[in-house]
């Protein structure tokens, strides 16, 4: 990636516990502070019915600030999968508090959506209330699903009724037959590329449209429908070295709009093979459903991972929450406290190192959009 240009000063005065939060209520209340302070336009999309941990409201939470009528705006999400909120709202968060108020905002709008899986990041879930990776459920449900028959193989020892370790070298020795039969590529598209056939299982992308992405469009078509060029952030992380950006743009790979991504970011926006693998087919990203209800504007840009504790943990945090969700009961109050810190630091790891990382790169990386964005 492209040596970043030099940060403004009040960045080198943020520390992450200006921008990280405990809890997804702490996460919400910063994010709305800061965007108050930077003279943001806020807005709430309430759940309907959802609630969350402590029995709070859930919200996605809207900020659009700059000039909002511009034909050019950058639209940045957190969220998706909830437990990865957390560094996807210190993002936005560090952005706002890091003096957002520069003169290339006169030429464009800039569009925050904080929190679109709000029950997965008060939970502590990357999935939402019904189970459902949101991340591949923007399909067209009128039409049959794309079939995933590597997932439905592997499917009955990815779902363990207990965990222990032998229910652990059972998913070992299933997934060494795969590799042995398949190859390496093929066993990581059938565990991440998502299904639609086992509501219970991982990756599953529902059997219709989630309210977080009927919300989605609302939120696309109220605020920026009316752009023509659109620079796109999705924050996310678990892929890429420890602390480290790694890109995934689902851009044409020849495209103007790749070339975008490339003139913001730098050359490894193209080069990324997401854990050294080719990168699968996936279905219902969030990427393609903003490109369909923003279907008159060039949309280009990248989901951007933040690296953790490396492809293993977070192949076992995915399995660790499923089981959580459906069988977590079986053990007692503490072990469900312990097994749910495993899972968060797997995500998002508990060291200051790694959150000043995330956040330095975080706003460097927006800024660079940003201008870009006023130059396309």
């Amino acid at each position: 990636m492209r040596k970043s240009r030099k940060k403004p000063e009040r960045i080198l005065l943020l520390i992450f516990t200006d921008c990280f939060s405990a809890t997804y209520a702490s996460a919400r209340n910063k994010f709305v502070d800061a965007a108050q302070a930077a003279g943001a336009t806020l807005s709430q999309y309430i759940h309907p019915s959802a609630v969350g941990k402590i029995g709070e409201a859930l919200t996605i939470d809207v900020a659009h600030l700059g000039n909002r009528s511009a034909d050019r705006q950058l639209l940045v999400i957190s969220g998706t999968h909830g437990q990865e909120g957390y560094a996807g709202s210190a993002a936005q968060v560090g952005w706002l508090l890091s003096s957002p108020d520069k003169p290339v905002l006169g030429d464009v709008g800039v569009l925050l959506v904080h929190g679109l899986n709000p029950y997965g990041f008060s939970h502590g879930s990357r999935t939402n209330e019904n189970n459902v990776d949101l991340n591949r459920n923007f399909v067209d449900h009128t039409q049959p699903y794309p079939e995933n028959p590597g997932c439905d193989k592997l499917h009955q020892a990815l779902t363990p009724l207990v965990w222990n370790r032998e229910s652990f070298d059972s998913v070992s020795r299933a997934e060494a037959d795969f590799l042995a039969e398949e190859g390496a590529d093929a066993l990581f598209s059938a565990l991440v590329a998502g299904q639609y056939n086992h509501p219970d299982g991982l990756m599953y992308g529902g059997n219709g449209r989630e309210w977080s992405n009927l919300t989605l469009e609302r939120i696309l078509c109220e605020h920026i429908g009316h752009a023509s060029k659109v620079a796109f952030i999705e924050w996310h992380t678990g892929i890429g070295e420890y602390g480290k950006p790694f890109f995934l743009s689902f851009n044409e790979l020849h495209s103007d709009e790749r070339r975008q991504a490339e003139n913001w970011w730098g050359e490894g926006v193209s080069d990324a093979r997401p854990h050294g693998m080719e990168r699968p087919t996936y279905s219902g990203l969030v990427f393609y459903g903003v490109q369909a209800f923003l279907s008159k504007a060039r949309v280009a840009g990248a989901v951007i991972e933040f690296g953790t504790r490396g492809p293993e943990a977070g192949a076992v945090a995915m399995r660790q929450d499923r089981w959580l969700r459906f069988h977590g009961e079986a053990v007692n109050a503490e072990m469900q406290t312990l097994m749910r810190a495993d899972l968060r630091d797997s995500l998002n790891p508990a060291s200051y190192l790694w959150r000043h990382a995330v956040l330095d790169h975080a706003v460097a990386l927006t800024d660079s959009a940003v201008c870009g964005l006023a130059r396309w």
